[in-house]
């Protein structure tokens, strides 16, 4: 059943599907990682590609930016292509001074000061965690193909944090026992609509900004910066 935003039939997507907030990356991955991929979706140009990765079967799509965008797509997924699992594989600035560029963060829980949640389903909830079976398969993964990764909570926000005209109050306001390592923009929405509908969910991001040390990649570099958190989540599903 195709919706207003996915042109796909039922059973053109897999159970599993990597997900992706920038269309050319996924299209990349499909081209350079699936075996006989297929697009199954384009509509507003949010790619989907569906093939084989070593015999399993995979779906990869775009989720566009923020929670608003991936929780659409999430949504749908989940409640009319019967989707079992979710992996976002991201981008992520920090402004932390362990945490470098080009780190990877599989993400254990995603704080938001986002009124998501409540406006979404009546419930007051800032705080939710990916999947333990996800997460912890995303982490013993890394060890085997020998990347080193940081596990983690992330923080998830609805501003670009580049552009908020008083960022360090931003950051000193934010509870100082969940012990952030990275800021992406939609984890939350994902964990979150994973949790209510009884579905799996995980995140692994690269960092490609620093806040607290003025360091930025370019949009090229950010591109091909994906190679080991892609590995990293297509070697997990197997």
């Amino acid at each position: 059943m195709a919706t207003a935003h996915n042109e796909a039939n039922v059973g053109d997507i897999a159970k599993i599907v990597l997900m992706s907030g920038d269309p050319l990356r996924i299209k990349y991955i499909a081209e350079n990682y699936l075996e006989d991929a297929k697009l199954v979706n384009s509509i507003r140009n949010i790619y989907a590609y569906t093939g084989t990765y070593k015999g399993k079967t995979v779906t990869v799509m775009a989720h566009g930016m923020g929670m608003p965008s991936i929780g659409i797509y999430v949504y749908e997924l989940f409640n009319y292509y019967g989707v079992e699992k979710i992996i976002r594989m991201g981008s992520a600035g920090t402004n932390f001074k362990d945490v470098n560029l080009l780190d990877l963060v599989i993400v254990d829980k995603s704080y938001t000061e986002s009124n998501y949640a409540y406006e979404y389903n009546n419930e007051y909830c800032h705080l939710v965690s990916s999947s333990y079976n996800v997460t912890n398969k995303l982490e013993e993964t890394a060890k085997r193909l020998g990347i080193n990764v940081i596990r983690g909570n992330v923080l998830c926000n609805d501003c670009f944090d580049a552009y908020m005209p008083d960022y360090d109050k931003f950051i000193n306001r934010l509870p100082k026992d969940l012990d952030l390592k990275a800021v992406d923009m939609e984890s939350f929405a994902l964990f979150y609509l994973a949790k209510l509908f009884n579905k799996e969910a995980g995140c692994i991001l690269t960092v490609v900004d620093s806040h607290i040390k003025k360091q930025e990649m370019t949009a090229e570099e950010r591109e091909s910066s994906s190679d080991n958190m892609t590995k990293i989540a297509l070697e997990s599903i197997l």
